[in-house]
């Protein structure tokens, strides 16, 4: 028996996995059909403010003190959903996408702006971990220049296809079904459920799984939640792996027509007391055009929200170096920038 079939996410009959309500992609589908969704449109047509005009501020990460050894875990965001992590000396890279789009076809879905890093400037990374194979998670150039390194590769059941595919040694890759970890030098890598879907072309739609990922040292955690709708999983997570000291979760690039996989910051707010957490980063914005809203609409309504919540925000600039404290203060950097007309 291999692991899809043991797994009871996989319908072993549709060769398929599906999430935990298994209607909730169908009815994201019926509702975008009935609505006569245009997807031309959505991503070609003129919508105000869904870019940012001159792209967000970008700062060059200092790498000998990010990777100065701490008790704090240590974080670099490059836009979206794409993260570099310090903790207790290892290097972690998460959901790595440093080419210019975000799509199979070049000139569609396109960044704002460079990642503060290219993949020939990163530190030799310890873990790279995936939460799903759409192309703004999982980027075959970024892959592809851990070929012949010693990386190790953490991924959901299914995605190991892709990176031996584009010649990662199957020996570096760990496949994980939901709530299974791996542990190195004391520090647990859980993957964890998530409600959304997955496939690269019309022919390998949820021939993957996709999960979020629990990282847990020796003081601090922290949880990603991938791209997610809100469900009964975060509370399961917070009951069976938090607290958690800090949680980066799918605050962007949604739509009430397609909440079922893509959190409104409302309902990631709720995450965030479900999951036990002391700080919530929003992430999967601040780099690619994949819905209808203004760019920072995003990151002004979680921040709002958290004004009235048990929480702290945290919002740093792509680019700057985060250390995960108390002490943080979020500045809203992102205020001047609405209404640049360049």
């Amino acid at each position: 028996m291999t692991n899809f079939e043991q797994s009871s996410q996989y319908i072993k009959d549709l060769g398929i996995f599906a999430n935990r309500d298994a209607q909730a992609v169908k009815r994201m589908n019926q509702r975008m059909e009935k609505a006569k969704f245009n997807i031309f449109k959505f991503l070609f047509g003129k919508q105000n403010d869904v870019v940012p005009v001159n792209g967000l501020p970008v700062l060059k990460p200092n790498l000998a003190e990010f990777l100065e050894p701490s008790d704090q875990m240590k974080l670099i965001w490059f836009g979206h959903s794409t993260f570099m992590l310090n903790v207790e000396g290892k290097i972690v890279l998460v959901d790595p996408v440093l080419s210019s789009a975000a799509s199979p076809i070049p000139l569609v879905i396109r960044r704002f702006q460079a990642p503060p890093l290219q993949a020939s400037e990163l530190p030799d990374i310890d873990f790279i971990l995936i939460s799903h194979d759409h192309y703004d998670h999982l980027d075959m150039s970024t892959i592809k220049h851990f070929k012949g390194k010693n990386t190790r590769f953490l991924v959901p059941l299914g995605v190991g296809s892709h990176l031996t595919g584009w010649g990662i040694d199957s020996d570096r890759v760990t496949e994980h079904d939901w709530w299974q970890s791996t542990t190195v030098d004391g520090i647990e890598f859980t993957a964890t459920p998530a409600q959304h879907f997955s496939g690269r072309s019309f022919y390998d739609k949820n021939a993957t799984l996709w999960a979020g990922w629990a990282v847990k040292a020796t003081t601090q955690s922290l949880f990603f939640s991938g791209d997610s709708g809100y469900d009964i999983h975060f509370g399961q997570i917070g009951e069976r792996l938090g607290p958690f000291d800090i949680v980066l979760l799918d605050n962007g690039q949604y739509n009430p027509a397609w909440e079922e996989v893509h959190m409104l910051p409302e309902q990631a707010s709720q995450a965030v007391r479900d999951l036990k957490a002391k700080a919530f980063f929003p992430v999967h914005w601040g780099g690619f055009k994949l819905s209808t809203h203004p760019w920072y609409e995003p990151i002004q309504r979680a921040y709002q929200l958290s004004t009235e919540s048990p929480y702290r925000i945290v919002a740093p600039k792509i680019g700057e170096i985060l250390s995960v404290s108390d002490n943080y203060q979020t500045d809203t950097w992102w205020t001047a920038l609405i209404g640049d007309k360049g």
